[in-house]
């Protein structure tokens, strides 16, 4: 799939540009530098404007391109009304779009837009000091090319670098759209930036944030000193931050997926963080297309990383777990520990891991990471962190509650999750013990054992054998511990065993219920979780679950070869862009395959899944797979994918890897399956091109 970023004046889509050399553009687009910035000084170390990384709003994400100075300073506003900016949230930074549509005046300065910054870019920025906040501001390491780029202050960066300071900006974020157009050297430009910006006119520190997103395969092929996988190698010496990959989503549309690369690119050279200088993977993202609990987890990640917080959605439009998340103080200093220091991984990557910061207080940041789609107990060790201890402290930065274990740091996480932990050494009266309570899991549907499930498929009026189990790992006993269901409306929940008097350290208890799902109850997720009430040596405490999720399903597909495009599935996704029904992804087009259209079917990009609810009831299931026609038209790269179906967790049938101009038949027996996943992969290749198709598949059912 090809990036493309919304920019200042429209939508600028770089890829496919091809690379312009600063020689051959027009004298007006790219003046010679001037003697100040044609040379590259030797990099001298900043002045120390972020000993620890800064925070603040940045307007891309929320705002687009075509923002103005009164919303703007709403913005602002509501950082101060909602609590962020004492938190720390204090610099409020305009990305790409400020700028007029002819960029520089007669004089060769930049110029804002007159009609949306009527007063001018130095009365915005005096407005935003004036409420007791810092102001940002955009431009451009390469030439000014219109259409793939707002603005560009190659040529002008000594220039640009005094009027900013004039202006009474504290920050600066430089973007490489036209950089890259012109086939630029990032490492030398943005030197030379930063030796502007350190010797502007006005002797104004400026913050200066270096934003080289260029990445390889998805910009197109560029060397790797072009890319920003290798800006950790230059940016500590010239800038405050410089971002380590592309951009996290797009204008008003984030995944957590791609949350989850950003932050693993980030982690690849931690050694080049620390005060004064800061890996950035980009923006935070709330409220943007990611759950409650995934944007949880981005701002674990982000703390966990010591990376700059700038939030890049609307405030004006927060809720108040949103503002929760973004305040927490726990979180808050984890980040902006003074010692510096990045995360790392300990022990092996997977679905899920374990991720340690160093503290200056001597205490360990623990981040206990689940990217899975089901809630995880996830446990590592005193001894593996770095303590070498027999009890340890552990304060959970999510509810702050503090607990002693003897030598165990677990928790259970939720699906797409991060628990972040304090532990340290612990002395004296021990605390209470750290106690995990797992996700509830259902163990039985109407009497029949099932395999566990992150998200049960259940239909209505069902009766579900529930179990929770509880962990001691503390070094004192659980007393009288007393577990109980939570669940929707209506629900009914009943405890089926007796609960121990007594949990000891190092052991577990079950507790057991039926849950009756209402014979009413809507369709869609609902979830269950569970808490446990405790005395413990310091008094009475409570410990919640993660939940667990109960798909209530729509009724079954009904008869002989119905279309399955037809029927109503329980969640899909695609790759990019959104599944469509009984037309190819992308465009509107047909379903075409090695030249046969076909009136039905379902078209996706990898990777995809696609659950439906199917009973018991089903019997077979036929039909074809293969990649778009449509593909021919955009271009002879990418273009494969495998295609596979999943019932009740395994795999009935697999295509292998599929290419353009191919239709591969299938034809699966059902016979007993509760659910069915169609599942499409990128094959190894990535998902450039795949543009997958499920041809005509047909469903018989009783």
């Amino acid at each position: 799939m090809l990036t493309k970023r919304l920019l200042g004046l429209g939508v600028a889509a770089l890829l496919g540009l091809t690379a312009v050399t600063a020689s051959a553009l027009p004298a007006t687009a790219a003046p010679r530098p001037s003697a100040a910035t044609e040379k590259t000084s030797p990099a001298s170390p900043p002045a120390m404007l972020s000993a620890t990384p800064y925070a603040g709003w940045n307007t891309y994400f929320g705002l687009g391109g075509d923002y103005t100075a009164a919303q703007v300073l709403e913005v602002a506003d509501r950082l101060k009304s909602s609590g962020l900016a004492k938190a720390g949230y204090d610099i409020v930074w305009l990305d790409g779009g400020w700028q007029a549509s002819t960029p520089r005046g007669d004089d060769g300065l930049l110029q804002g837009d007159p009609t949306r910054f009527p007063d001018g870019m130095a009365a915005l920025a005096a407005a935003i000091h004036a409420k007791g906040l810092k102001a940002g501001i955009y431009t451009d390491a390469g030439p000014y090319i219109p259409g793939s780029c707002g603005l560009g202050s190659y040529g002008h960066y000594q220039t640009d670098a005094d009027t900013f300071a004039k202006w009474g900006y504290d920050a600066v974020k430089v973007d490489f759209l036209c950089g890259i157009a012109a086939n630029l050297d990032p490492k030398t430009v943005y030197t030379q930036f930063a030796d502007a910006l350190r010797h502007n006119s006005s002797g104004r520190p400026i913050i200066f944030n270096l934003c080289n997103p260029v990445t390889s395969p998805d910009w197109g092929n560029y060397p790797e000193s072009q890319q920003s996988t290798n800006t950790w190698s230059y940016a500590p010496a010239i800038a405050q931050s410089w971002r380590t990959y592309t951009d996290v989503g797009f204008v008003n549309s984030i995944k957590y997926s791609d949350v989850l690369r950003n932050f693993d690119a980030n982690a690849r050279h931690p050694e080049a963080a620390g005060p004064g200088h800061w890996n950035d993977p980009d923006y935070l993202g709330p409220q943007l297309g990611m759950t409650d609990e995934e944007f949880r987890s981005q701002m674990a990640l982000w703390s966990m990383s010591a990376a700059p917080l700038v939030v890049g959605s609307d405030p004006r439009t927060f809720s108040d777990a949103t503002v929760a998340a973004l305040t927490n103080p726990d979180l808050l200093a984890i980040d902006r520990d003074p010692l510096g220091k990045q995360a790392v991984r300990v022990g092996p990557a997977g679905t899920t891991e374990t991720w340690t910061k160093p503290l200056a207080d001597g205490s360990t940041a623990v981040a206990l990471v689940n990217r899975g789609d089901a809630a995880a107990e996830i446990a590592t060790t005193a001894s593996a962190v770095g303590l070498a201890a027999t009890r340890v402290e552990v304060k959970d930065a999510w509810t702050h509650a503090v607990s002693e274990s003897k030598d165990a740091i677990r928790s259970a996480v939720p699906a797409h999750g991060v628990s972040v932990l304090i532990v340290s050494k612990s002395t004296g009266i021990p605390q209470s013990p750290r106690v995990v309570v797992g996700a509830p899991t259902v163990t039985a549907v109407n009497g029949t054992a099932i395999a566990p499930t992150g998200n049960l498929l259940a239909a209505a009026g069902s009766t579900l054998d529930v179990t929770v189990t509880v962990r001691n790992d503390g070094t004192t006993p659980v007393a009288a511990p007393k577990t109980a269901l939570t669940a929707p409306d209506g629900w009914k929940t009943v405890p089926t065993g007796k609960q121990p008097l007594l949990i000891l350290p190092g052991r577990t208890a079950d507790a057991t219920f039926t849950v009756t799902v209402p014979a009413s109850a809507a369709t869609g997720s609902s979830a269950i979780g569970a808490s446990v009430r405790f005395t413990g040596l310091r008094g009475q405490v409570t410990v919640a679950s993660p939940a667990s999720t109960v798909t209530v399903a729509p009724a079954p597909p009904s008869g002989a070869d119905q279309p399955l495009s037809h029927q109503p599935w329980i969640s899909a996704t695609s790759g990019w862009m959104t599944p469509a029904v009984d037309e190819s992804v992308g465009g509107g087009n047909p379903i075409r395959v090695a030249g046969t259209t076909y009136a039905t079917g379902l078209g996706v990009a990898s990777p995809s899944d696609i659950r439906y609810y199917i009973g018991g009831v089903c019997s077979r299931l036929t039909g074809s797979v293969g990649i778009d026609d449509v593909v021919n038209n955009v271009g002879p790269d990418g273009g494969t994918a495998t295609f596979s179906l999943v019932a009740d967790g395994k795999t009935v049938w697999d295509s292998g890897t599929v290419a353009r101009g191919t239709a591969v038949p299938f034809d699966v027996n059902l016979a007993g399956a509760r659910e069915l996943v169609l599942h499409v992969g990128d094959a190894g290749d990535g998902g450039y091109n795949d543009r997958a198709d499920w041809a005509a598949p047909l469903i018989s059912c009783s």
